[in-house]
């Protein structure tokens, strides 16, 4: 192969963006992460594609190593008489520890419908209040008016489309489920947001709702098997929480994570 030409001013351009990378780069490792976990609606169903996007938040991590909370008492008494397993092999660390919640109860804001009639709106809330119930049973909930107090936000709102890997072509989405990295009063906490699709009614919005709540109140992850409420896949007749989804949740809250502490390292405080 012949030399290649260098060009001044490609080489200026090429230097510029480098530059520009390397302080986007060191920008990035110094500020929280918005992690945005999305499920993408296709003839198979759900499929997980993690992003990391930074966040507006300036957050310093906690030095000290993650902890984990005391089990809420709703969890610790659950015990499962089946012995129907888990799946927490299928559950992802993030850069926090698991996302697990330790101020009880948990917030959740319902955003009231726009553009629909009042009966679908009331249909909709419903059809929503139904999946929150569901989960309560497991871990204190509590529905809130106020949107800035929440924990927990749900919308009924389009996720933006999705380009899948190795295709152009974008593709609408059911549902998306994110989450942001905050601080309050020097303790490092989390929220989430919800987004479920106008198209998504009747029991397949409960489903849609059982299934996106899970992974905000910790099940960073997708099940394997048609049973669970947190299968990885859209399915015909969904399935109501399972033991398994309930025993993945109570190994989640047994984990260490740094959320729910202080980002001081109390070992260092004489």
């Amino acid at each position: 192969m012949g030399r290649r030409t260098q060009h001044p001013i490609l080489n200026t351009l090429i230097n510029l963006i480098s530059r520009r990378l390397i302080t986007a780069l060191a920008l990035f490792i110094g500020i929280g992460l918005l992690i945005v976990f999305t499920n993408i609606e296709s003839s198979d169903g759900f499929t997980i594609i993690p992003k990391y996007v930074s966040s507006n938040l300036i957050i310093s991590l906690p030095s000290s190593p993650p902890k984990s909370h005391p089990l809420p008492p709703t969890l610790a008494q659950w015990q499962d008489s089946t012995n129907s397993g888990d799946y927490f092999s299928q559950v992802t660390t993030t850069q926090v520890g698991y996302l697990v919640w330790s101020q009880f109860p948990v917030r959740v804001y319902i955003e009231p419908p726009k553009a629909i009639s009042e009966k679908q709106a009331q249909a909709w809330v419903n059809g929503i209040l139904q999946g929150v119930q569901e989960w309560s049973n497991y871990l204190p909930l509590t529905v809130v008016e106020q949107p800035e107090i929440a924990d927990i936000k749900i919308a009924r709102k389009a996720p933006p489309l999705q380009i899948s890997p190795g295709s152009n072509i974008p593709r609408a989405r059911s549902a998306q489920t994110t989450y942001e990295l905050y601080t309050s009063n020097k303790i490092l906490s989390h929220r989430f947001t919800i987004l479920l699709s106008p198209t998504q009614t009747g029991e397949y919005l409960i489903a849609a709702t059982r299934h996106e709540f899970g992974h905000a109140l910790g099940i960073w992850g997708h099940s394997p098997l048609q049973t669970d409420a947190l299968y990885f896949s859209q399915v015909r007749n969904p399935s109501p929480i399972s033991a398994r989804d309930v025993n993945t949740l109570k190994r989640v809250y047994k984990q260490p994570t740094t959320l729910g502490w202080s980002l001081m390292d109390n070992s260092k405080i004489n």
